[in-house]
């Protein structure tokens, strides 16, 4: 088997498969001791620009829980620190920006990104394809509305009340920081793919705060340019949000070929808001995996029960894997699903 012909990649194109492919987002992370291991006293953005250390941690579970495809691990500011933009990732707090874009003179500081800011990650990509074989590489990057939202709030955010205020007050100003914000996405993916990813994920964690009508007006037109500027690679893009079971049509309208789905909607239910044509990743509750075995086996079940008539299906949760989740449970489930859906 190759990369090309791997059960991930076939379900991206929504082809007949050996068995319904699996992957978590954040499987590379706090919940393996391994990863804490080799993280122990290195900061997350120094980490992300180390190609053996990322390497060893996009590798660490696909050894562990046999997973159908890796992700590429990094944070989605890096693209925006390679630019030199004045940020850190605080423990237990998040991204965290010194000086937030408030003002149009602020835009300045969003120059172009160049490949050669991230050599490191052509470097790790490399090195990463080269150990894992016929198993298929995720990258992986922010969308321009999460993206925005960092950069307005200066930080996370619950309300998004900034951000909402220049994306209503100053529409102009709002286009502009998310159209910079796109190119510079659109960059770091298609890094990642020409260095050898064979599919890229964009995460728009944040997106699920607005409106159908708003997402329509103000944030559509910049993830349509993300993901039309990589479309030439030929590689299946996966487009996912956090609380967006209302906008589900409209993430898939963006121009993704597989839409990833959270927990709050079934994805039968999900499959008829998306409309023909695209594949579906997801959709286990994260907080299941904290259930006993027999527990996470049947609500894994009524995921796959949902998605048995799509043609295309990648088992995924609902958002990413909880710090303190047993690394058992996720062994454990990807084996449940690997036996249920064989064919």
């Amino acid at each position: 088997m190759t990369v090309t012909d791997s059960p991930f990649l076939r379900a991206c194109r929504r082809e007949p498969v050996p068995h319904t492919p699996v992957w978590f987002m954040r499987q590379a992370g706090r919940s393996l001791p391994e990863y804490r291991k080799a993280r122990q006293g290195i900061a997350m953005l120094d980490s992300c620009t180390r190609p053996e250390l990322v390497t060893e941690i996009t590798l660490q579970p696909v050894r562990r829980h046999n997973v159908d495809a890796a992700v590429y691990f990094s944070d989605i500011v890096v693209p925006l620190k390679a630019i030199g933009l004045d940020l850190d990732i605080k423990p237990g707090v998040g991204p965290v920006v010194a000086e937030p874009i408030r003002g149009r003179a602020d835009l300045e500081r969003l120059r172009p990104l160049e490949p050669d800011d991230i050599g490191y990650i052509t470097e790790a990509v490399r090195m990463v394809t080269a150990e894992l074989g016929e198993t298929p590489l995720i990258g992986f990057a922010g969308a321009p509305f999460t993206l925005a939202s960092y950069l307005v709030e200066g930080g996370p955010s619950r309300n998004h009340e900034h951000t909402k205020a220049l994306m209503y007050g100053d529409p102009g100003l709002w286009a502009d920081l998310l159209d910079r914000l796109a190119d510079i996405t659109a960059t770091f993916l298609s890094v990642q793919i020409e260095a050898g990813a064979s599919a890229v994920q964009l995460f728009d964690s944040w997106v699920g705060a607005l409106a159908p009508a708003d997402y329509r007006r103000a944030v559509l037109p910049a993830s349509s340019k993300v993901l039309a500027s990589v479309a030439h690679h030929g590689v299946p893009r996966i487009h996912f949000g956090v609380g967006t079971g209302e906008l589900l049509g409209l993430l898939g309208e963006a121009g993704a070929d597989v839409v990833g789905v959270d927990w709050r909607v079934p994805l039968d239910e999900a499959a008829r808001r998306v409309g023909p044509g695209m594949a579906l990743q997801g959709n286990l509750d994260p907080a299941v995996l904290f259930a006993p075995p027999q527990v996470v086996e049947e609500e894994a079940g009524r995921v796959l029960d949902a998605a048995a008539d799509l043609p295309g299906h990648i088992f995924n949760l609902g958002h990413g894997v909880l710090p303190d989740t047993d690394p058992d449970a996720l062994t454990r489930l990807v084996a449940y699903v690997h036996e249920r859906t064989a064919r």
